[in-house]
Parts: structure tokens; C-alpha cells; sequence
């Protein structure tokens, strides 16, 4: 049980550091984020969960759209790659001090 909480903590509930990491690569329609994060890591956001994060990422300037299109693609900002960079550097300082 506590190994699970720990997961979900870890993916679900922090999606939006593993939308950013999928966006590194270049722009993506939502679709594909979601694609990319179950493809790279084992885990598939529920949709309306994902769809909140990715709001919330556009509203805070973390993300932008590409166009105003319906199916636009997503692309990561600077303010998105440094609380990205931020979220890698506080993660890498947990593991550091468990081990």
C-alpha cells in the first residue's frame, strides 16, 4: 500500500512535470502527449485529469498553444523549462538523501 501512494504521488498526482518532459522533444497535440506518457512512462492520465493539468499549464505560461486550432499542438515555454529543470533538481535531491 504505501509503495502505491507513492507511485500515484510520483505520476498522477505530478503529471504535469512528465507533460513538460514529453514536450522537450517539440510540440505535441494533446493526443500525442498522452500517447508519449503512457509510451515512455508506463502510466495513462484519465483524460479529464489531463486535459485539467494542461489548462492549468497554459493559464501559468508553463505551456502555450501553437495556434488557436481546435487539435493544436502544445509546446513548452522557458518558464516551463525552468520549473522543469527545478522539479528534476528537487527529485534528484530525494533520491540522493533515501539512498
Amino acid at each position: 500500500m504505501a509503495f502505491e501512494h507513492l507511485r500515484e504521488s510520483l505520476t498522477r498526482n505530478n503529471l504535469w512535470i512528465y507533460v513538460l518532459s514529453t514536450l522537450e522533444s517539440g510540440p505535441a497535440s494533446p493526443a500525442e502527449i498522452r500517447r508519449k506518457v503512457l509510451a515512455l512512462y508506463g502510466f495513462s492520465p484519465a483524460a479529464i485529469t489531463f486535459y485539467t493539468v494542461l489548462y492549468k499549464l497554459r493559464k501559468e505560461g508553463i505551456v502555450q498553444r501553437k495556434s488557436e486550432e481546435f487539435r493544436s499542438a502544445y509546446d513548452v515555454t522557458a518558464a516551463g523549462r525552468a520549473e522543469l529543470a527545478k522539479a528534476r533538481s528537487l527529485l534528484e535531491s530525494v533520491r540522493k538523501s533515501v539512498t
